[in-house]
């Protein structure tokens, strides 16, 4: 905990340097984190700025409003349509990458605009050993990356965030409706909604951590050991299979491995 509270000290006079920032916020463990340091520390002079999307579930928007409207933070939504960028709905491989270059230049544009010169976001340490082209945006664009500035992990923010008492410290991680699908699959406004719909219900069955990736007319649900007990009832497998199947699936699956981050990526050949 010393270590991580020294780590929280150096972020908080790394923000107070930069005299303003305007934080790229989902409402994720991460950057609910960076956004109530940053605000503690600069006050008005912290804003947060929401993409609202088809990538990016309601449910995801609605809480992000709740905690800047609980903690009095400045909070402004954007409009954002990713399936509209150049290339973007053939879901290549750099996906990531055309996504955030096109949300910093919003974010940009909305900080210039509000007087603010810095953009941060909240990708921590951890997120480093994966593949996460959107990294390569937020260094073309120079944004700021203030928890991995200071070498923040996940966990240490996870429990820092406890301390303060957020309420999102043990959130269950959050990706864009995007990455649920097999890299070179056409996504379009149809399939992200019958994927938000399968998880939403999936959710209300009472599982915290799942992803429903779509293969096709096949879903793969991932989930973690808690979601495994849920769907060890037969009632439970029929209802949800019954249930998916509504939304267009053909056959519905149980991932044997459960949740892992970034498991599209398996397919991809390292360099």
């Amino acid at each position: 905990m010393a270590i991580a509270s020294e780590k929280h000290e150096r972020l908080r006079q790394y923000l107070r340097a930069l005299g303003g920032v305007a934080v790229a916020f989902s409402g994720g463990v991460d950057s609910t984190f960076l956004l109530k340091t940053a605000h503690d520390v600069l006050l008005d002079r912290a804003i947060a700025v929401t993409a609202r999307s088809p990538t990016f579930p309601q449910r995801e928007l609605t809480a992000a409003s709740a905690f800047c409207e609980s903690e009095g933070i400045r909070h402004i939504v954007c409009d954002s349509d990713e399936l509209r960028i150049d290339g973007f709905s053939q879901n290549p491989v750099n996906r990531c990458y055309l996504c955030k270059t096109e949300l910093f230049a919003g974010i940009r544009a909305i900080a210039k605009e509000e007087g603010i010169e810095h953009i941060a976001e909240g990708s921590n340490v951890d997120d480093e050993g994966d593949y996460r082209p959107g990294l390569e945006a937020v260094r073309e664009q120079g944004i700021k990356s203030p928890l991995r500035h200071v070498g923040l992990t996940k966990a240490e923010i996870r429990l820092l965030s406890k301390n303060m008492g957020l309420a999102v410290w043990d959130k269950p991680p959050f990706a864009c409706l995007a990455s649920r699908f097999p890299y070179g699959e056409r996504i379009t406004p149809e399939k992200l909604n019958t994927v938000d719909k399968a998880e939403q219900f999936l959710l209300d069955m009472g599982l915290k951590q799942v992803r429903v990736r779509h293969h096709g007319g096949l879903a793969r649900i991932e989930t973690d050991e808690a979601g495994f007990l849920i769907l060890a009832d037969r009632k439970n497998r029929e209802k949800i299979y019954a249930q998916i199947k509504e939304y267009g699936f053909t056959y519905v699956s149980v991932d044997l491995l459960g949740y892992r981050t970034g498991s599209m990526n398996e397919t991809l050949t390292p360099a």
